[in-house]
């Protein structure tokens, strides 16, 4: 059951110069532009007064503000090149927030724009593991299609092959090798103070909010594009 009195604030941050898929945050996707579907659900999942969009472009705020999100300031040049990290980012939308409206937020949930097949309950779910469990941050995550375990490999200095992590006892089958997890991308939580003093996401107390590999696709191609507005005709 989520805490109806704490404060939380909702941040989507989108910056303007894309490689992969030019313009792709602002791209129209199944009748509306990709950020907008981020906006929606935060809004349809009705936890939040703040929905806050951290972008360095001008035309992905015009177009956030017109689908419901809040845009009150513009990005740094240092946090929007390629080389940003993504915490530092988030954190200062977070610390920009506090001071605009005033207020401390106890908890921080940050949405990727290009995350677009996430349902609501996908959010409130994983705010409610959050706060069950009294994690420090989470994240959400997908089964991972190769186990290094199994049949991940990598070369070494000399150029032989191994797996990327071997056990002391051969895994046969790969439903015998330990569960691993691919990063989705899609969500990711934080307590107050975390968010604002830790850099890394891997904590004494880190969740994991595990989605289905069919809603937990981040677009970084063309190709991861075409997907997902596949996925969204066949829904």
């Amino acid at each position: 059951m989520i805490e109806n009195s704490k404060e939380i604030l909702c941040t989507i941050c989108a910056r303007g110069g894309s490689k992969g898929v030019k313009n792709k945050n602002i791209r129209e996707l199944s009748g509306k532009p990709l950020i907008a579907h981020s906006i929606q659900r935060a809004k349809d999942s009705k936890l939040f007064e703040h929905i806050v969009v951290s972008t360095d472009s001008d035309e992905i705020a015009e177009i956030s503000i017109k689908y419901g999100a809040e845009v009150f300031f513009k990005r740094d040049d240092d946090l929007a090149s390629d080389t940003a990290g993504k915490v530092p980012v988030i954190r200062d939308a977070f610390i920009r927030s506090e001071s605009h409206f005033s207020k401390k937020f106890d908890t921080l949930i940050d949405l990727d724009a290009t995350s677009p097949l996430r349902t609501v309950e996908d959010i409130i779910n994983s705010l409610e593991l959050f706060e069950r469990e009294g994690f420090d941050n989470l994240f959400s995550v997908m089964p991972s299609r190769k186990s290094p375990y199994f049949n991940l490999v990598e070369e070494d200095k000399d150029g032989r092959v191994n797996l990327s992590k071997p056990l002391d006892e051969t895994v046969l089958r790969r439903q015998d090798a330990p569960k691993t997890y691919d990063i989705n991308g899609s969500i990711y939580i934080w307590k107050r103070d975390i968010i604002l003093k830790e850099d890394s996401l891997f904590l004494d107390k880190t969740g994991l909010y595990v989605m289905p590999e069919e809603r937990s696709i981040d677009i970084d191609t063309a190709v991861d594009f075409k997907f997902v507005e596949f996925l969204m005709r066949d829904n």
